[in-house]
């Protein structure tokens, strides 16, 4: 029987590995790079953290490890949950996943951090989950938490790499510690330009895991990948990001999520629609609803928000803008008629300060508040180079 099952697993590799070989100098993300990561797992207890995004071509991640004969213990879902059905900030619970037969550990419910428990059994933590490159987009949290688990508990993690779509730049005031939390847990910019297997190398290379502890990590990098492409992904990162436009917009336009402007969920084009009832200017009208699958905010649910329409905002002569889009989040609060109750106690959270919020208030110019980080970019700008596996 265990010679079956050795043969059966040999031909299956040799099958996945031979179905993704492309043309010599086409792109491969790590997932795809099997031939890499396939003898690290051969005969051992695999953890997988992973969720919708986690794809081989078109296969999930977790089916082609089974088709091919591994043996998964157990698996860890982020955010959104492990088939990307849970809305932005919904708690994910523990369940079987009905395509594997495996147990599913929520790390985005009653707990972020797998314990020992969760641990016991698995040999290595394969990690795969699209990132965009946003400090507060909390699948970098995850890692962390992920890291900190395998270091304390003697697992190594394997990251396979993906590309950033918004790595071509770094923008941002750098995370202050006194505001850490879920969605911030490092003092990096709002956009740090990184893809997700280069920063698990700088958590761990800078030492910011708790207890200065480091973890056994092994990357499988991208192939074929400039670091300064921009290629569109193949599956949604979240539920609500529904388009390039709006995963390119989403480092600015998120921050809105702190203050009294809709942008836009409970729509089909969240992240690209601003507005709030009785907005004095703007060139669109729309109602955030219930959409089964994406979330709404409460706070203009099943009420006409006017405002503007960002669809192709992102964008000049063809290419992304190269800086983290602010001029919105001045505007819309120059528009709104109560400038005291324009923010709300999340921003702070988000910016990873409270001078964003101050530097808005006493009316300080884009150029003004951009000049404001400038040093403290450049001090993250010697770290983040230690660590590039890509050009820049």
């Amino acid at each position: 029987m265990k010679q079956e099952l050795i043969f059966t697993s040999v031909l299956c590799f040799l099958f996945l590995t031979a179905g993704c070989q492309q043309p010599e100098g086409q792109f491969l993300t790590g997932a795809d790079r099997t031939r890499e990561y396939f003898p690290l797992l051969e005969g051992k207890s695999i953890g997988l953290v992973c969720n919708a995004t986690s794809i081989i071509h078109k296969t999930h991640l977790a089916d082609s490890l089974c088709r091919a004969g591994f043996r998964i213990g157990k698996i860890f879902s982020p955010e959104h949950g492990f088939r990307g059905e849970a809305e932005a900030g919904e708690k994910v619970h523990d369940e079987i996943d009905q395509s594997t037969g495996v147990k599913v550990v929520s790390l985005y419910g009653k707990k972020r951090k797998p314990d020992a428990s969760d641990l016991e059994g698995l040999d290595v933590l394969l990690f795969d989950i699209q990132d965009v490159g946003v400090r507060f987009f909390t699948y970098i949290s995850t890692l962390t938490y992920v890291m900190e688990a395998c270091a304390a508990n003697g697992i190594p993690l394997i990251v396979l790499d993906r590309p950033n779509p918004n790595r071509f730049y770094c923008d941002g005031p750098v995370l202050k510690q006194e505001f850490r939390s879920f969605v911030g847990l490092h003092p990096v910019p709002v956009v740090y330009g990184m893809t997700i297997g280069e920063y698990a190398l700088m958590v761990n290379g800078e030492r910011w895991l708790e207890n200065n502890l480091i973890c056994s990590l092994t990357v499988i990098p991208c192939s074929h990948y400039d670091g300064k492409s921009m290629p569109a992904l193949a599956v949604k990162p979240s539920p609500n990001l529904t388009s390039m436009n709006a995963i390119y917009l989403y480092p600015g336009i998120c921050f809105f999520e702190g203050t009294q402007v809709s942008l836009g969920r409970g729509t089909r084009r969240p992240f690209e629609v601003i507005g709030f009832p009785g907005c004095p200017d703007g060139d669109t009208v729309f109602m955030p609803v219930s959409i089964p699958g994406m979330s709404v905010s409460p706070l203009y649910q099943d009420l006409a928000c006017r405002g503007f329409s960002l669809i192709g905002e992102s964008t000049r002569d063809g290419l992304p803008d190269s800086q983290l889009p602010l001029n919105w989040l001045l505007r819309m609060y120059r528009l709104y008629p109560d400038s005291t109750r324009f923010f709300n106690s999340y921003f702070n959270t988000l910016a990873g300060n409270s001078d964003l919020q101050q530097q808005i208030r006493n009316g300080w110019t884009e150029a003004q508040i951009r000049a404001s980080w400038k040093n403290e970019r450049a001090a993250f700008f010697l770290i983040r180079k230690k660590y590039l596996l890509y050009n820049e």
